[in-house]
């Protein structure tokens, strides 16, 4: 008498938690997601153009193009991550700017009483140190009373951030009695490459990348930024003054702002107080792109990188391959709307455990 061996039973749950681990792993990690788009989307426009795209040169003005907004986004996301929105990132560059041309215009010339001439070409250390002070204390006093604002006055980082920015605008107007003002004292600096030909602005966005990295992730200021950010209350409780840090965060994003400024005045060769109107949307796209959660408490220096680079390689592509730039705006939008989709399943599965 034979007997039959009953077929063993097919395990799907186990298949079905495999799946659930790694989608809770991918959610964990939204840096990876974010490079996994830009890498995609290097590798559409490197099919689709292989002989230009994927020049060397092609990257290297990439680059160079996206440093002035790198540096801006490395403080947005500071910001970001104690929860709030900084909207006054065009005034912070655009007083940069003028305070740096201000600065150059009381610079003496030589021993004799002649003033500095800021539209030659006249570039000394002493003027490019003039110059970078004086934007970065522009920027510096649109953080100061942003945090201020926000931390002490308990006022909503949206209302007081779109206030400086009207006014920081208007005074750069009165102090430029309505024009730009041209300048190629710091041209060296913005249009100079003294490593390896590498344009100067590559490598200087790279140690702000580098110090903002090192600032959020590996230091204290950092750890209390990301503690702010996930639970305010929290925070205070164990001893953090998140009055006073705020303060600081927005002085550092106002600080990245002035800086930027020094840049674009370097590049351009002339300040732009009309030219930087979406640089906040900018820098608040990339930072969002780069997985930094508008809520707070979640976000990376690299992720922001990230994000910086995903609509300029875009827009590049769009060029290279004969597409209409316009559909960047279109294309950027989409992702935006997906890396936000996908920062509320993160915090929904989180919630979840």
């Amino acid at each position: 008498m034979s007997t039959a061996m009953a077929p063993e039973p097919v395990d799907n749950g186990g298949d079905a938690r495999t799946r659930r681990s790694i989608a809770r792993a991918v959610l964990a990690n939204p840096t990876m997601v974010t490079f996994g788009a830009l890498a995609v989307i290097i590798l559409a426009f490197s099919a689709l153009a292989p002989g230009l795209f994927t020049q060397g040169s092609n990257f290297v003005q990439l680059a160079q193009n996206v440093a002035i907004l790198t540096v801006v986004s490395v403080g947005t996301t500071f910001v970001i991550i104690t929860a709030g929105v900084d909207l006054s990132i065009p005034s912070g560059i655009v007083l940069g700017q003028v305070f740096a041309v201000q600065a150059l215009k009381l610079l003496p010339l030589g021993e004799g009483t002649t003033a500095f001439d800021a539209t030659a070409n006249q570039t000394t250390a002493l003027s490019v140190l003039v110059a970078v002070t004086a934007a970065l204390l522009g920027g510096l006093i649109i953080g100061l009373i942003n945090g201020v604002v926000v931390a002490y006055l308990r006022v909503p980082p949206l209302l007081a951030t779109l206030g400086t920015l009207g006014a920081g605008l208007g005074v750069a107007l009165i102090l430029q009695d309505g024009v730009n003002s041209a300048t190629y004292a710091l041209d060296p600096v913005g249009n100079g490459a003294l490593i390896a030909g590498i344009p100067n602005l590559i490598p200087i966005a790279l140690v702000v990348v580098i110090a903002g990295f090192v600032l959020l992730h590996l230091s204290v200021f950092g750890r209390h930024t990301y503690a702010i950010g996930s639970n305010p209350e929290a925070a205070r409780r164990v001893g953090i003054n998140v009055e006073r840090h705020l303060l600081k965060v927005y002085v550092l994003g106002g600080v990245a702002s002035g800086l930027a400024g020094f840049l674009s005045l370097s590049y351009f060769s002339t300040t732009s107080i009309g030219g930087f109107s979406t640089a906040n949307l900018q820098a608040i796209t990339a930072v969002a792109l780069g997985g930094t959660s508008l809520f707070g408490g979640v976000g990376s220096i690299i992720g922001t990188l990230i994000g910086v680079w995903i609509p300029a390689v875009l827009k590049n592509g769009f060029i290279i391959t004969g597409v209409q730039p316009y559909w960047q705006d279109v294309a950027v939008g989409f992702v935006l709307i997906a890396a936000v989709w996908f920062d509320q399943l993160r915090r929904r599965s989180r919630d979840r455990g």
